[in-house]
């Protein structure tokens, strides 16, 4: 659930796109179809692979059951394809709780500052399953560390900037997830499923149905509502806030386990989100006090100094399955234009979803700096 870099410009990581480590993935995904994807990357990178923003705009195009996306320049919108269809979001719902978090520290009710023994955070780290997120956040943030704590501040930006999922389950539990759930109704949405404890659902299986294998268990996962997956998750939520360690094998998460995961992630639209990107990029739509926040969690981007060059504002988040490809986000360039965007992938094949990985951040620069492309855009992928 990663940054890359907008080669040379905005400093974007992978981190926000895979939730599955590579060694996880094996267990994941066909055999033949996993070494052919490792096969096609070597063969890109033998080759010189250059990144081609048309590879993304063609696929949205091509295959718009999969696809959907909302694009606005300076509040117009250029861009819209399935603007209404609920989608999984993966990790780019992380926002919501940055924005929970956000308007808890404005208020005086949680103070960002306060010191958490990171064995608290490391409850809900699951190895292998986060693309190494957790552990290269916790790299990151070594010299940041007292004593074996680290600020909640921290918590909140490691779990944007790197996708750390652990992070995020503490955020959850210490902001209060019926409070980031609520928070979703406050923001206007009225299109997104209820947040859940999603690392904790991880476990379900292997804890709420552990009498049961192979297809029985599929079956049983596949027929629990949303309702019932959410609450498993809590319980076992519980269980690892109280210290409760599980040994997670990666038989434990074959491809139809993992699908059923992927598919249960809250959904939402384009639409609602890259609304809600407008109202962090207006700049007026939250308090001062919030917006500071929110601006040292989703702004990440603009400790590149080349970002600096051309933009004064620039966030994002994006979130992946080894099914689904999901991005907001916004930016306001140094003449002040406003960009917001929104596009999601659903029901991909692995080779399809390492392809649009490997555009996606030249789309995205293209989209953002070359009025061309945007018009182009605009042509392609209108309704």
């Amino acid at each position: 659930m990663k940054a890359a870099i907008f080669y040379g410009i905005l400093d974007l990581s992978i981190i926000n796109h895979i939730p599955m480590s590579m060694l996880a993935k094996r267990a994941l995904i066909p055999l033949a179809a996993f070494y052919f994807c490792i096969l096609l990357g070597k063969i890109s990178n033998a080759q010189g692979f250059t990144p081609d923003e048309k590879v993304v705009l063609e696929f949205i195009r091509d295959y718009p059951n999969q696809s959907a996306i909302k694009l606005v320049r300076n509040d117009t919108t250029l861009a819209l394809q399935n603007p209404d269809k609920m989608m999984p979001l993966a990790s780019t719902m992380k926002i919501i709780i940055a924005i929970e978090y956000a308007e808890q520290a404005a208020l005086g009710d949680l103070d960002p500052d306060e010191l958490i023994p990171l064995e608290e955070v490391a409850k809900y780290y699951l190895p292998n399953t986060d693309a190494n997120a957790h552990p290269a956040w916790l790299q990151s943030v070594s010299t940041k560390t007292e004593d074996g704590s680290i600020s909640i501040r921290e918590l909140a930006k490691g779990m944007i900037s790197h996708s750390s999922n652990a992070n995020s389950e503490w955020l959850l539990d210490r902001l209060g997830i019926e409070k980031v759930n609520a928070r979703i109704d406050s923001l206007g949405i009225q299109h997104h499923e209820d947040i859940f404890y999603f690392v904790s659902a991880l476990l379900i299986g292997k804890e709420q149905l552990k009498e049961l294998q192979g297809n029985d268990l599929l079956a049983a996962l596949k027929g629990m509502t949303l309702i019932e997956y959410a609450e498993a998750s809590a319980e076992i939520h519980e269980k690892l806030k109280s210290g409760f360690t599980y040994q997670l094998e990666l038989a434990d998460l074959g491809i139809d386990i993992q699908r059923v995961w992927s598919d249960n992630f809250p959904a939402s639209t384009v639409s609602e989100y890259a609304d809600l990107m407008g109202k962090i990029n207006s700049r007026t739509y939250f308090s001062p006090e919030t917006q500071n926040y929110l601006d040292e969690v989703m702004e990440f981007l603009m400790q590149n100094p080349a970002n600096r060059g051309i933009f004064q504002h620039a966030g994002m988040k994006g979130g992946s399955s080894a099914f689904i490809l999901t991005k907001s986000l916004y930016v306001t360039d140094t003449e002040g234009n406003t960009t917001e965007m929104a596009y999601f992938f659903d029901e991909l094949w692995p080779i399809t979803n390492m392809r649009l990985q490997q555009n996606m951040n030249q789309f995205e620069l293209k989209v953002l700096t070359d009025a061309a492309i945007r018009k182009l855009v605009g042509k392609e992928l209108t309704e």
